[in-house]
């Protein structure tokens, strides 16, 4: 088969499952949270609505991380990585189509249909970037994985324009007397075209990419299930074999912790200090669409600077954000905020990708990308959760914000100390 239709049909499926992270995870169903779902809670205290929608991503992401340690051994002995994945599109794709059914007063059980889509969303994950090292060769990594992100905000920019014509134009609802009126017939047409867009565009990686098959045979009376749970332990172990592999998840799981809790608690921070849904909305489009270039070209710097060295410049650009939306005020100041981090949100996770793919042994990689997912999701639960934990006590978002400069500085420190492989 055509190596490139192949690696296409890979990189779809960022195409694919980026439209739940940007318009579930990032846009709309944090406001529609917020200003519909919870709109009693946050009528009276807005920062305990955002506090409560920020242990339940930290929550999500728990058991995301709990079920990526256990599927990605089970991976490598059964040879099913594409057939597990398409379980956790499934179960994705249905919770996030069930958000149309959700209306004012729903808050619990909108949290537990966001927490079975983050489980489909990122455990699918874990068996899609462990398909990378069988489709591409170590030099062709760090193009085929930045290629593979900037087409995942170029479909969640698209999908996301589509969802903001929804809301621009079909009519609004005042969801509580005082209230201003709320789009939300906009709302849950989103939810509904993002289950449609994350089906529909999953289908390519399905049908062209071959199953790696079993790259660790399993022994007579054997069976994938129990070994996963005997490998937990070992495989703790046997990666810190690997000494830079494991230090740089640990740089990872810092940066990574800022990354991950300023796109899931962006928008809700910016909707607190009174910046309009349209402005919130229309600056996180800006990001995506600036994320499709600048990804690219964090591939192309890399190979002038280094894949560290790049995703470092990306960490100290962070820093900048944190400190800045600590002090802003206006919308304009959350468009320049959203135009730094499309310039480095992208190259700096699909470098980390690579950069990891690089440190680890070939015939393990759903294994070891496993625990590359944990260390995310990880960083998706401690950052979360100091975040709605510092504006729960202070009654403050702001000082939230602030909170997670540390990550980012951490992450950096941590990731100088790495010698990464570099193929160019």
């Amino acid at each position: 088969m055509n190596n490139n239709k192949v690696i296409h049909s890979w990189c779809m499926y960022d195409w694919a499952n980026s439209a739940f992270s940007t318009t579930i995870m990032a846009a709309i169903l944090p406001l529609f949270f917020r200003n519909v779902a919870a709109v009693s809670i946050s009528s009276n205290q807005s920062h305990l609505a955002i506090s409560i929608w920020g242990y339940t991503t930290a929550f999500a992401m728990l058991v995301v991380a709990c079920l990526a340690l256990i599927l990605g051994p089970i991976s490598d002995y059964s040879g099913s990585k594409k057939r597990y994945l398409a379980v956790f599109v499934a179960i994705g794709v249905t919770a996030t189509g069930l958000l149309t059914l959700m209306g004012a007063g729903d808050w619990i059980t909108v949290c537990i249909l966001f927490i079975i889509g983050c489980i489909g969303s990122v455990g699918s994950e874990v068996f899609y970037d462990s398909l990378l090292p069988h489709i591409a060769s170590p030099g062709e990594m760090d193009r085929v994985s930045t290629r593979g992100y900037a087409l995942g905000y170029m479909g969640g920019a698209i999908l996301l324009a589509v969802n903001l014509a929804f809301i621009w134009f079909l009519p609004k609802t005042v969801i509580q007397t005082g209230q201003e009126s709320v789009p939300v017939l906009g709302m849950k047409l989103s939810f509904f075209s993002v289950a449609l867009w994350w089906a529909l565009f999953s289908i390519p990686l399905f049908r062209y990419i071959p199953e790696p098959g079993i790259t660790r045979q399993l022994r007579p009376g054997e069976h994938a299930v129990g070994i996963a749970f005997r490998r937990l332990s070992a495989t703790f172990h046997e990666i810190r074999k690997y000494r830079q592999a494991f230090l740089f998840i640990v740089a990872f799981w810092l940066y990574n912790d800022g990354i991950a809790t300023i796109l899931k608690m962006g928008l809700l921070f910016g909707d607190e200090i009174g910046i309009s849904t349209l402005d919130l909305i229309g600056a996180l489009m800006l990001n995506q669409v600036l994320g499709i270039p600048f990804t690219m070209g964090f591939g192309k710097m890399a190979k002038k600077i280094g894949s560290k060295n790049s995703i470092l410049l990306g960490i100290l650009v962070y820093v900048f954000i944190t400190l800045g939306a600590f002090l802003m005020t206006r919308a304009i100041h959350f468009w320049i905020l959203a135009f730094l981090s499309g310039m480095v949100q992208g190259g700096t996770q699909a470098l980390s990708r690579s950069v990891y793919a690089k440190l680890i042994p070939r015939e393990k990689s759903a294994e070891f990308f496993g625990f590359y997912n944990i260390s995310g999701r990880l960083a998706g639960i401690l950052g979360p959760v100091i975040f709605a934990a510092t504006t729960q006590i202070f009654a403050s978002s702001r000082l939230g914000v602030l909170s997670l400069t540390v990550f980012f500085i951490a992450g950096g420190l941590v990731l100088m100390k790495v010698k990464t492989v570099e193929n160019n």
